[in-house]
């Protein structure tokens, strides 16, 4: 939250957080201490906007959850918000897990994926998983790039009109030193037909583990999107690219900061979000989308 709601305000966006947990520093440390907040207290928190008839909203953004109560409490509310604003956009970055060499594990409870594929995807309208969580969500495998437009022609058919797989194990065209994520965006014209638009993006690869990038990339996808509503190409570049600034200065800094031949710590991969303001706010293009 902390990295999404300050990109949101910065691309001019007004923002009510609810923070899912409060904790002393995000879980990539070695110690956290904090709160997690659950879905009464949730609901609780909802009731007071609901009673101040605050509670309409163009946009809700969820992430990182653990508790499935919540969840479904996430998808009452959002259901109850589409009432109020029919226009509402839903975008939900499913996180269940990831891959690490090659192995996909979960660190949410087993128990949420049910809730996400069954509950949560058919009401959002942009998801964000990375192929890990797109595999899980289908039940089917990605090995290649047509499987994995396969995959999302039925995450489209859960119900979200973009998806977006954030980052992939495919083999990049332009070789093993970068990353490729891929979109597609459905739209039903007025006529009933339906028009589907597809991306690739391969990006650099970072040398670090960083955490919040996923949050990141789920917010900035948000704006881009809003900016840019029948062009997920744009929307993606922009996403990617200023992605891209953050890290490399953020990396950079890190580095600096530990010293000749060190690794940096997680204080020190911290994502400078403040220090790229500008970038966040009108990124230079560094990262081109293929249409495909």
């Amino acid at each position: 939250n902390k990295y999404s709601f300050v990109l949101l305000q910065v691309l001019g966006f007004e923002v009510d957080t609810v923070n899912s947990v409060q904790f002393s520093n995000h879980t990539g440390y070695a110690h956290w201490k904090g709160q997690v907040l659950n879905s009464d207290e949730l609901h609780e928190l909802y009731e007071g906007l609901k009673l101040n008839k605050v509670n309409r909203y163009d946009y809700v953004l969820t992430g990182y959850t653990r508790d499935t109560s919540f969840l479904a409490m996430v998808v009452d509310i959002v259901q109850e918000l589409k009432q109020q604003n029919s226009n509402l956009v839903y975008v939900c970055d499913p996180v269940m897990g990831d891959k690490w060499n090659g192995e996909g594990s979960m660190y949410v409870p087993k128990d949420l994926l049910p809730v996400y594929r069954d509950k949560v995807v058919p009401v959002a309208d942009i998801i964000t998983p990375n192929q890990f969580e797109a595999e899980l969500l289908t039940g089917r495998k990605i090995h290649t790039e047509k499987e994995a437009l396969e995959v999302m022609d039925m995450l489209h058919a859960m119900g979200p009109e973009t998806v977006v797989i954030t980052s992939s194990d495919l083999q990049a065209p332009l070789g093993n030193d970068y990353l490729i994520a891929l979109g597609s965006h459905r739209k039903t014209k007025a006529d009933g037909t339906k028009m589907t638009q597809r991306i690739r993006v391969e990006s650099p690869k970072v040398d670090a583990v960083f955490v919040g990038t996923g949050d990141l990339f789920a917010a900035m996808l948000l704006a881009w999107t809003h900016k840019h509503p029948n062009n997920l190409k744009v929307a993606c570049e922009k996403t990617v690219s200023a992605m891209q600034h953050v890290l490399q200065r953020t990396i950079k800094s890190a580095k600096a900061q530990a010293g000749e031949g060190n690794k940096p710590n997680s204080a020190q991969l911290e994502l400078r979000m403040v220090q790229s303001k500008k970038d966040i706010e009108n990124p230079e293009i560094i990262v081109k989308a293929t249409v495909l």
